[in-house]
């Protein structure tokens, strides 16, 4: 479980080289209370300055956390592996309208 391991975190206004982390994985919220995790077959960073007031555990290829309304975002390594999402209710998607919106882009940079 990704709670095992320490926080990685990056500050979304550093100016460091992504090409190690080219990928971009976005969690939307939906206004419902939600829980994710993502996992990736390379590195994992969430792109905040406290993961910690988001309340997300970041290991080297998981991210897990809690959503309601907002944007979270998180640069990876290699390929998404698994998205799991469910709702306050603990309905998965697709079955749920109100888990979050996951939007993953390959290859980015400079976001």
């Amino acid at each position: 479980m990704a709670r095992d391991n320490p926080v990685q975190r990056r500050s979304q206004t550093a100016s460091t080289d992504d090409s190690h982390l080219p990928n971009l994985v976005t969690i939307v919220g939906r206004g419902v209370p939600s829980n994710f995790e993502i996992a990736v077959d390379g590195e994992i960073e969430m792109l905040t300055d406290d993961p910690v007031a988001e309340a997300t555990v970041v290991s080297e290829n998981v991210a897990e956390g809690a959503i309601d309304v907002g944007v979270q975002r998180f640069r990876f390594s290699g390929d998404m592996a698994n998205v799991h999402l469910v709702d306050w209710n603990g309905v998965p998607a697709p079955e749920s309208a109100s888990t979050p919106n996951v939007h993953v882009d390959y290859n980015v940079s400079g976001r």
